[in-house]
Parts: C-alpha cells; structure tokens; sequence
C-alpha cells in the first residue's frame, strides 16, 4: 500500500512513520509511506504557503497555487483526502476501507485551512477525527496511517491480531492480564487460568458485551441491540 502525506512540516510526520511497526512496515517494503514538503512548490523568496484572506478577518490562508503544484508533480494515490473538522467522521470502519484499497493520499492544512478552490477542485474528499480544533493535520494524519497500516496484511506480526481488538466486532475489547497471577491481592480471573480454551472464549465475549454495554451503549444501539445469545452469555458469567 502506498500513502502520500503533504504538509509544511514533513520532518514532524516522518518522524512519526519511521517509529515502531508502522518503521519496520516501511523498511519491509510492505508500506510505501512518502511525506511531501509543500513549500517545495512554493514560489518566491520565502516560499510563502498561506495569505491573508479576503474580506478581511483573522488568520491566514493557504494558497492554492503551491497546493495543485505540488500534488500535480507528484501525482499521488487517490482518494486525496482534507483533513479537516467538516470531514467524514474518521473510525474502523473508514480505517477498514482504506485498508482495502491500493493507497490513497492525505493533505494536511494549517492557519485558518486551505482556499476553497483547492477543496472544490483538488482533494477528493474530507476526513475528520472528531469534533476538536487542532493546529494543523498532521496529529489527524498520523491517527489515520496508523489506525490504516496496522490492518494492511504483512504490517502486523499476526494477521488476526486485528480481528480481535476494539470496534471489530462493533464492540469494546475484553480485559487482558498477563503475569504476575497475583498482583497485590488483586488475582487474574481463574477462567484465564483454566486452559479450557472453548470457556474463555465464551468469558471473553461476555466481558466484551459488558464493558460495550457499560462504557458504549451506542455501540450496543448501533448492532441493534442485545440478541437473546448475547443475554445469555451476560447471564453465563453473571455480568
């Protein structure tokens, strides 16, 4: 998978990819991570990204023209997606259909946000991480490869680790413990301990269940409630 990242701050992103599994991904060749400096197709003396706005008001603005330059000279994987607060809500199941995809390219704004010409002429479409104000794309852009290229086949060391985590299943991920058995007087559960594999399966659905229900009931809301299966594994473990 090949994804392209433009931003004024290439240092602060690559810093970022080259670290941890997303690192050892793009060393492997599985992940094709390219970070561009958008002032690299900035003209004048001090490759000026942003302008004043007109009509007047606070802030600055980035320009269009080093924008199309940039993205035109090096042509990137589309979907080329904005960043930005009015986006598509950014969650797994955004991060699942990116995954499924060949690449696709981030632009990164800064200052008040980028002209509305590159919006309507340039990116393809917007992605948001929530309802928050940052300073710039970049934190968002990091969010998305990393959320991205841990599903990516090859970047996890087991495949199916994925399958199990939080929002697979529309639901929260189950408690995990590893040693010491007692910590404090505070124990590992025995059924953890038992070695019948079949029952903790069954114990770590159920705790799934409830700690969706108890922490994310619009999770709950979203699957369309609890099934009469899910009542009774709740009920199996008296939770």
């Amino acid at each position: 998978m090949r994804i392209d990242v433009f931003t004024i701050f290439p240092d602060m992103v690559s810093g970022f990819v080259d670290q941890a599994l997303l690192g050892r991904a793009r060393a492997a060749g599985t992940l094709d991570l390219r970070v561009h400096d958008i002032r690299d197709s900035a003209t004048g003396v001090h490759r000026a990204v942003d302008d004043a706005p007109f009509g007047g008001g606070a802030g600055m603005v980035m320009m269009p023209e080093p924008l199309f330059a940039v993205v035109e000279a090096v042509q990137p994987p589309r979907p080329l997606l904005y960043l930005s607060p009015a986006g598509r809500r950014f969650d797994q199941s955004v991060a699942r259909e990116l995954a499924a995809t060949s690449g696709f390219s981030l632009l990164c704004g800064r200052y008040e946000g980028v002209d509305e010409r590159v919006r309507e002429h340039l990116v393809d479409g917007e992605l948001s991480l929530g309802d928050v104000v940052l300073g710039g794309g970049e934190v968002a852009a990091m969010a998305v490869i990393e959320a991205v290229g841990r599903l990516v086949p090859g970047v996890m060391g087991n495949d199916t680790s994925a399958d199990d985590e939080s929002f697979a299943d529309g639901l929260l991920e189950y408690p995990h413990y590893t040693r010491p058995a007692d910590f404090r007087g505070w124990p590992v559960p025995d059924v953890l301990r038992s070695g019948d594999h079949a029952r903790v399966e069954r114990w770590r659905r159920a705790q799934a269940l409830a700690r969706t229900v108890r922490l994310r009931p619009d999770l709950i809301e979203a699957r369309g409630g609890l099934t009469e299966a899910d009542r009774q594994l709740l009920a199996e473990f008296a939770l």
